[in-house]
């Protein structure tokens, strides 16, 4: 296969976890799929996770990958070779290395988008809680010292009153996110290294690139 070829396969599920991503983070702002705690939060309560308003999934996950999953596309859209009168190898490698550039922006919105799905799946969740050492409900984030210990006691997580099963919530879609980011993180590897190899050697074979010449020259003749 060659690495224009390449380049195609590793776009497409930047798309799909780019959206994952992007769902998830704004879900996170609605715990409960309730909006009152979002408005509220608005207000100066504090009634959302804080690792929600970093908006990696929207931002890193979402955006920075998105950009260059369009760049890899297109470059991959466009074949072997750009034009008839250009020299196509050069143009080719031009093309591959702008995609190294655009896969290293990927690696830093994949990188922010999954420490920040660690950290939140590491603190829990903000939330109405009391347990028998805290008996009066107050708001904040139980888990914050527990080291993530938490999410192998689900006897602890009933400790969230309100918004009602907001642990699971919370660890269903930073997992999720979390997931999404590892493979991000990985295409956009894998593309640096195929865009490396696209500039040293092109984006496919010289015969396959002489094909697509010649058949743009007698399109060009008729």
């Amino acid at each position: 296969m060659c690495t224009g070829a390449c380049s195609k396969f590793i776009a497409i599920p930047l798309y799909v976890m780019a959206a994952v991503s992007i769902i998830c983070n704004i879900m996170l702002f609605f715990p409960g799929f309730d909006t009152t705690y979002a408005a509220e939060d608005r207000e100066g309560e504090q009634r959302l996770t804080q690792e929600v308003k970093y908006m990696a999934g929207l931002i890193g996950g979402g955006i920075l990958v998105l950009i260059p999953a369009i760049h890899i596309h297109l470059t991959s859209a466009n074949g072997c070779c750009c034009h008839v009168e250009s020299d196509s190898t050069v143009c080719a490698s031009t093309q591959m290395f702008l995609s190294i550039g655009f896969a290293a922006l990927g690696v830093v919105g994949a990188v922010y988008s999954l420490s920040v799905a660690a950290l939140g799946l590491a603190n829990g969740p903000t939330c109405l809680w009391s347990n028998e050492f805290n008996t009066s409900p107050e708001w904040g984030t139980p888990f914050n010292s527990s080291g993530g210990s938490y999410l192998t006691d689900k006897e602890q997580w009933s400790w969230c009153l309100i918004p009602e099963n907001v642990v699971e919530f919370n660890v269903g879609l930073f997992s999720t996110l979390l997931v999404a980011a590892c493979v991000e993180l990985a295409l956009c590897l894998i593309q640096m290294v195929n865009g490396l190899f696209g500039c040293i050697c092109g984006t496919c074979g010289k015969e396959l690139c002489f094909h697509q010449l010649q058949h743009l020259d007698n399109k060009t003749i008729k």
